[in-house]
């Protein structure tokens, strides 16, 4: 039996497949084509954290971690004639879907990115469902990170599935209304609704994982071996809010807030939603869900201003004298947003949360003071030189 893992290359995807690789006999099956390397440097950043090649990485996989079953197989999945034969050759038990361009800033950057991010991450998804389908894998387990930036920022509360609406007497679940705010995210709102439109013809197992803003460098797996290590982003394009903040307080500047900061985001630890992600791979056939699910994958709600300060405080046992400074807000958002989301079905699935928001903090911290030459070199790439800035010291916008 086969489970395959696409984007196992990233940043989520690399751990992910190391926990799936150690937990099970069956094989475990990497496709990546290296795309995040090339979207990280073509926006002239890098990784803060070295991370070898690919088939490196597979190897020190086996001698560290006794994982002979990891394989790593280099190809494009918007190409659905390499879909089509990945899929007929190895006729995987499960599909884990981590592959897509993953960056809202990126995709806003101009309409080449806009177009380039959808093309990219709505052909995958539909060449996999389709391949599933095309080959007589409709008993596959489809499992896709999408994105709680899905959701927008409602109102009212969102809850972990479907909305409930009645009218004359009659109830039905829909669909969540999508409200995403960039190209990125209604990318993964029409991966949402192309799984439910596979799931209905095709009738094949759909759990779509709607991860919230992943914060952390470590899992059980990669603290093994720097070998093992994935990959660290912390620049505007692909670090998010959490991961900038601590690369300006490891590189001494002020963590910078837009206005109060008082409004809340999802999050979730890297190493709560490598767990998630690997139950869901190694539930039995005979155990897992026929049916379109729909998970919060988020332990909870944290505001901005809370970010920051928690990484103040924990930067004491750095000996870094962190300070939190407020700018103005140049954007027309919500500041004091009370993002309110269900994860009864993710909590359950995990059990006790693994990873605190501030052992996370001290995990990252731990890897900056291990490449600080990285991040003071390359100050510059918390934001570009196009974003505002205030004295000459970097301020990081609040996306995920």
């Amino acid at each position: 039996m086969t489970i395959l893992v696409t984007g196992g290359d990233g940043y989520l995807g690399w751990p992910t497949s190391l926990r799936i690789a150690t937990r099970t006999d069956e094989r475990v099956i990497i496709v990546d084509n290296g795309s995040r390397r090339r979207w990280v440097e073509e926006v002239g950043s890098m990784s803060a954290v070295p991370i070898a090649d690919p088939i490196d990485r597979v190897e020190a996989a086996k001698s560290e971690l006794d994982a002979s079953n990891l394989s790593f197989v280099d190809g494009d999945l918007v190409n659905r004639s390499f879909v089509d034969e990945l899929l007929a050759v190895h006729e995987p038990r499960v599909v884990i879907h981590t592959a897509a361009q993953p960056s809202a800033p990126y995709s806003q950057i101009n309409g080449e990115r806009a177009n380039y991010t959808q093309h990219n991450n709505l052909q995958t998804t539909r060449n996999l469902l389709w391949g599933l389908e095309e080959n007589g894998l409709t008993g596959t387990h489809f499992v896709e990170t999408t994105t709680t930036g899905v959701y927008g920022a409602p109102e009212f509360p969102i809850p972990e599935g479907g909305a409930t609406m009645e009218n004359d007497g009659h109830q039905d679940e829909v669909p969540f209304p999508a409200m995403a705010g960039s190209w990125y995210h209604l990318t993964k709102a029409h991966d949402a609704a192309n799984m439910r439109l596979a799931h209905d013809q095709f009738r094949l197992s759909v759990s779509d994982v709607r991860t919230a803003i992943v914060y952390g460098t470590e899992t059980e797996e990669t603290r093994n071996a720097d070998e093992l290590k994935t990959r660290f982003d912390f620049d505007y394009y692909f670090g998010t809010v959490a991961h900038r903040f601590c690369a300006q307080a490891a590189a001494g500047y002020p963590v910078t807030v837009y206005g109060k900061g008082k409004q809340r985001k999802p999050f979730v630890s890297l190493e709560d939603a490598v767990e998630g992600l690997a139950r869901l791979a190694l539930t039995d056939s005979d155990e897992s869900s026929d049916e379109y699910v729909v998970y919060n994958q988020v332990t909870r709600a944290i505001s901005i201003v809370e970010i920051a300060e928690t990484i103040a405080d924990v930067g004491e046992e750095f000996d870094l004298n962190v300070s939190v400074e407020h700018f103005e807000n140049p954007r027309d958002e919500d500041e004091k947003h009370k993002m309110e989301i269900e994860n009864k079905r993710y909590a359950s699935l995990i059990g006790d949360q693994r990873q605190s928001f501030e052992d996370g903090v001290r995990d990252i911290l731990t890897t900056l003071a291990r490449h600080e030459k990285t991040i003071t070199e390359h100050e510059d790439r918390f934001l570009p030189d196009v974003l505002e800035r205030s004295e000459g010291r970097p301020v990081a916008q609040h996306t995920d």
